[in-house]
């Protein structure tokens, strides 16, 4: 495989005169977490559908592990792994149960070594004789991307994968996942939670009514957002009205004795303003460099607040 685990170009899907999808670009680097994101109906379920050979596309070109997903269907499907919103786990079979289905299905060898090793791998030793209907639900969805190891992809497609969890089920998942990545696997990630794109992917692209209004990794989209500046606390008024005076387009709250002064938050940026206190002999209490999260970015890119995620 190349250094590219997905490359499409021009992507086109319609269902009857509704275009889903309207000629878009990704490139995902092997190795690496790729977050989609983007609000309902804005066509993230029908690229991953095209990307894992669930549907067909209408115009352009996909390439997912080097093979191309119209004429190499089969060739995509062994290379990749799938985990849905919600856990595709029997819940009449135990745990253990279900890992062996998969490894019978697989065909694998060494299959109880499988799933005594995927078993202890995600905490789930304990219960691998209990049904999957008593598993909590980060233990279904843990149980699920189990699952989906058993075939050894190398890239997976994770659709919202910790949707109703608690937060420490979703930071145990997010600790798996990392995992995965660095033994070199690739992760597609679709997610309503914002801040976990943030937390894990090196690529971050925004689809709305079809297409790609950006691409890049969390820090250059947050860098797109006006709104960055530097947040200066002084001890006392004296030096908050002098820092006031020479710190332009700066604003001011004086009940919590702050002057807000607008940036790019780089670092010549952030030296001019030091310089330029230190030359009226202005010292701050507190020093700190705010910028928007993805949260600004999502509401400014698509005009939708991300609880639209949510919906």
């Amino acid at each position: 495989m190349t250094d590219l685990a997905i490359m499409a170009s021009g992507l086109r899907k319609a269902y009857q005169d509704k275009v889903v999808l309207d000629g878009i670009d990704l490139d995902v680097r092997a190795g690496s977490v790729f977050s989609l994101l983007g609000p309902n109906g804005a066509g993230k379920t029908t690229t991953v559908n095209v990307l894992t050979t669930l549907a067909g596309a209408d115009g352009g070109s996909v390439r997912v592990a080097g093979h191309d997903v119209a004429t190499e269907a089969k060739a995509v499907r062994a290379a990749i792994g799938v985990t849905g919103q919600f856990a595709a786990v029997d819940e009449l079979l135990t745990g253990q149960e279900n890992l062996q289905l998969m490894v019978d299905l697989h065909r694998g060898p060494a299959g109880k070594r499988t799933v005594d090793e995927l078993l202890e791998r995600f905490e789930l030793t304990e219960s691998a004789r209990k049904p999957a209907s008593t598993y909590s639900g980060g233990m279904r969805r843990k149980l699920d991307l189990a699952m989906t190891l058993v075939g050894h992809p190398r890239i997976i497609f994770l659709d919202e994968p910790t949707t109703g969890l608690d937060p420490r089920s979703r930071r145990t998942m997010w600790s798996l996942i990392r995992e995965l990545v660095a033994d070199g696997v690739t992760i597609f990630l679709t997610t309503q939670y914002l801040e976990e794109a943030d937390q894990l992917a090196d690529r971050i692209a925004v689809l709305d009514q079809g297409r790609l209004v950006a691409q890049g990794t969390p820090d250059e989209l947050k860098r797109r957002i006006p709104g960055t500046h530097v947040r200066l606390r002084f001890t006392t008024a004296a030096e908050l009205d002098a820092a006031a005076r020479v710190l332009a387009g700066s604003t001011r709250d004086d009940e919590g004795m702050v002057l807000r002064v607008p940036g790019d938050g780089g670092t010549k940026s952030l030296r001019t303003l030091l310089d330029r206190l230190d030359e009226y002999a202005i010292a701050a209490g507190e020093l700190s460099v705010h910028t928007p999260d993805l949260d600004d970015v999502f509401l400014a890119l698509t005009g939708h607040t991300t609880e639209v995620l949510a919906k």
